[in-house]
């Protein structure tokens, strides 16, 4: 599915590089593994070739799909959770590690309005930086535009 060099994107870590496709021992078996150096933090990541679909390793969407991302995000007509804020945390965290983009663009929309309204927890601050981050970083290569336009277009959504 992928090949050294490509770009995919790790769910609830973001996008990172396909480094190498190795062949490890584990138990006496051979298994073949993605080594991913995600871009944010430098992390590798060793990836089952055989699951990808199981932790959710996808390529960087398509310009279509980023359209999709920023009417999400445009979408006023929602009833913002009102739950308590570690139920809306585990709710919004659950969202973010699915890996959809579509799923993280309703987490960030979600705590930009829901900030309108009252002051947001310190998880519910740190989670929204997270799924902006995300967001820019793959929407910015999908564009292939600078993360600086992304964010300004993203803050201007929300002002």
């Amino acid at each position: 599915m992928f090949s050294a060099g490509d770009m995919a994107v790790y769910p609830a870590h973001g996008v990172g590089v396909i480094q190498a496709i190795e062949i490890q021992s584990i138990g006496g078996v051979d298994q073949s593994f993605y080594v991913m150096k995600i871009l944010d933090n430098d992390m590798t990541i060793m990836i089952p070739t055989s699951n990808t679909e199981g932790v959710g390793l996808r390529a960087i969407i398509s310009c279509e799909e980023v359209k999709k991302v920023i009417e999400i995000l445009e979408e006023r007509d929602i009833k913002v959770n009102s739950q308590t804020w570690n139920r809306r945390y585990r709710d919004y965290m659950d969202k973010i590690k699915t890996g959809s983009v579509f799923e993280v663009a309703v987490v960030l929309r979600d705590l930009y309005l829901l900030k309108d309204d009252k002051e947001l927890s310190y998880g519910e601050r740190k989670m929204m930086d997270t799924a902006k981050s995300l967001l820019v970083k793959e929407i910015s290569l999908a564009r292939k535009t600078n993360e600086d336009e992304v964010t300004s277009q993203i803050e201007t959504i929300f002002s």
